[in-house]
């Protein structure tokens, strides 16, 4: 943990949590203290989960094991896609599918049918259809892509699951869990983290928070990777 680090976290506004009111009990230690209302996280805690969560993620990485993102609040969508994109990752940013983790033979027959479906167009093998059922089958086209398309070429589970608040995402958590997928978590004071593996506790709902440790989380995996190249 570094002064610089500290600093960091700081200008990003990592430490503003959410009124006392919404505290969850296994956050209680994290928290420094309550200003106008507010928890104030403590950042040095901060620091050192920030920490921990990228050595995991920089193993994750050096070892070739794929980390599903997942951040569907409006916030995190375009952190959490070019994050993943970036490190070459599969990613969740629209709405979490039930059966991702727990059903995925299910899910994959979907996304096959996505890739078939895409190709036939391409190919222009739906011309034989009327005008009615070709717009029908751009609009199941257009539907399961903006479920599918981050999770494509995800052709197994993930080996590790990143979410921006385990709250709103508690059903890919709780897949998480019973499938026993480790997760590493950008949580605020509102949030249970006893079944996370890293929690990062900070702000979840600030643009600056998420993009300062999606992207150190990023980038840690990109290292990982990296050093495993020879």
């Amino acid at each position: 943990m570094s002064e610089k680090t500290i600093e960091a976290l700081f200008n990003a506004g990592t430490h503003f949590g959410y009124s006392k009111s919404r505290r969850h009990p296994t956050v209680a230690k994290h928290i420094y203290g309550n200003k106008n209302k507010v928890d104030i996280i403590n950042i040095e805690h901060t620091a050192l989960q920030l920490d921990r969560a990228e050595t995991f993620m920089k193993e994750m990485g050096s070892k070739g094991k794929v980390v599903l993102f997942v951040g569907v609040k409006p916030e995190a969508k375009e952190v959490v896609k070019r994050a993943a994109e970036s490190a070459g990752q599969p990613y969740v940013t629209e709405r979490w599918v039930g059966g991702v983790m727990t059903n995925f033979a299910e899910i994959n027959k979907r996304i096959q049918k996505l890739i078939d479906l895409k190709k036939k167009k391409e190919e222009g093998a739906l011309e034989k259809y009327t005008k009615k059922e070709k717009m029908l089958i751009d609009e199941e086209i257009a539907r399961m892509h903006k479920l599918f398309s981050g999770i494509v070429d995800m052709k197994k589970l993930p080996d590790a699951l990143f979410v921006v608040d385990p709250k709103k995402e508690h059903i890919a958590v709780t897949e998480a869990e019973k499938m026993r997928i480790p997760v590493v978590a950008l949580a605020n004071t509102d949030c249970n983290i006893a079944n996370v593996l890293h929690p990062v506790v900070a702000n979840d709902a600030s643009l600056s928070s998420i993009t300062y440790i999606t992207e150190a989380l990023s980038e840690a995996y990109k290292s990982g990777f990296k050093s495993n190249i020879k």
